[in-house]
């Protein structure tokens, strides 16, 4: 490979359009939902640039190692879960971008990549000996364990009605030939409604905001973090409000780049900012029964309907 190839790639992978570029957007993201969840408290709320200016500070700050902590596994853990965003941020994008780039069976490396950030989270808060970050690594491996399944069953629709492509630059040149998946079929519609009611609880937003309840677990996982490891987890999940969207857009609205999607983008944004202010937060007990009961029931009636061809 020669070296102009390997500046290519790392030039995907670092600024465009992979970390820097998903980065940037997530924390603009991140203050559009601090912004309009103030609007709607009557509040005036940050501006633009706060979110930069907080990762910056914590760049800065001093990293405070706990006191018996498994320090490589405990510093280590953020890195891991942003490493595997980025991943995910490059072959989303692509995607898009090129969907003759990708590679057969990328939606599979996607969703596989998606469990690293929780799981760094488990890990990390676990490793801090914190009583408080334990419990709320607890909390988001029990989440993770309900949310997850109903969400797999979700996509597995779109492989039934699409024929069994299981890559994302397929199901965008699928979906440019013959229509966008939402509109072909109730199973269809189906399968985005889980998707979306997903996203919040992958995200850890209202009313999914359980293993860092403020009011319970003082910040659950992150108690003990501070300095560039909160940076980079601060970073991690802003960019996973950008990846997730964008990820909806792909599977379900034909591709995340062209001007329309920009219109999906803040739609699917301000869905997920009024399900947060909207909807007091679970009960852990609640959210388990909630994914393992009613969502996951509508996520096989979305796959019973693909098969005949709904």
């Amino acid at each position: 490979m020669s070296l102009t190839s390997v500046l290519m790639y790392v030039g995907l992978v670092v600024v465009f359009p992979g970390f820097v570029f998903t980065a940037v957007i997530g924390l603009l993201s991140s203050w559009f939902d601090r912004k309009l969840t103030a609007r709607l408290q009557w509040r005036v709320g940050p501006p633009w640039y706060q979110g930069f200016a907080d990762v910056f500070k914590l760049l800065g700050k001093e990293t405070v190692l706990p006191q018996g902590s498994a320090r490589l596994t405990f510093l280590g853990a953020p890195y891991i879960g942003l490493a595997a965003v980025i991943v995910v941020a490059t072959i989303v994008w692509m995607a898009s971008i090129r969907p003759d780039s990708g590679f057969i069976g990328d939606l599979i490396v996607v969703l596989y990549l998606l469990y690293v950030p929780s799981l760094a989270l488990i890990v990390g808060g676990s490793a801090s000996r914190n009583p408080f970050a334990a419990l709320g690594a607890s909390r988001e491996m029990k989440l993770m364990l309900a949310y997850e399944v109903a969400f797999l069953l979700s996509v597995f629709t779109l492989l039934v009605k699409n024929g069994g492509i299981v890559s994302l630059g397929g199901m965008v040149e699928y979906q440019q030939a013959g229509g966008a998946m939402l509109s072909q079929g109730i199973s269809c519609i189906i399968a985005f409604i889980v998707a979306l009611i997903y996203v919040p609880a992958k995200l850890a937003m209202g009313p999914f905001d359980i293993p860092e309840a403020e009011c319970e677990l003082i910040a659950g996982p992150y108690t003990e973090y501070s300095g560039a490891p909160l940076a980079v987890f601060k970073i991690t999940k802003a960019m996973l409000l950008c990846v997730m969207p964008v990820l909806l857009i792909t599977l379900f609205a034909t591709t995340a780049w062209s001007w329309w999607a920009i219109l999906w983008y803040v739609l699917l944004l301000v869905v997920l900012v009024l399900i947060k202010n909207t909807n007091p937060r679970l009960r852990i007990d609640q959210a388990l029964r909630f994914f393992w009961g009613p969502v996951l029931i509508l996520s096989v009636v979305g796959i019973i309907l693909a098969t005949l061809g709904l």
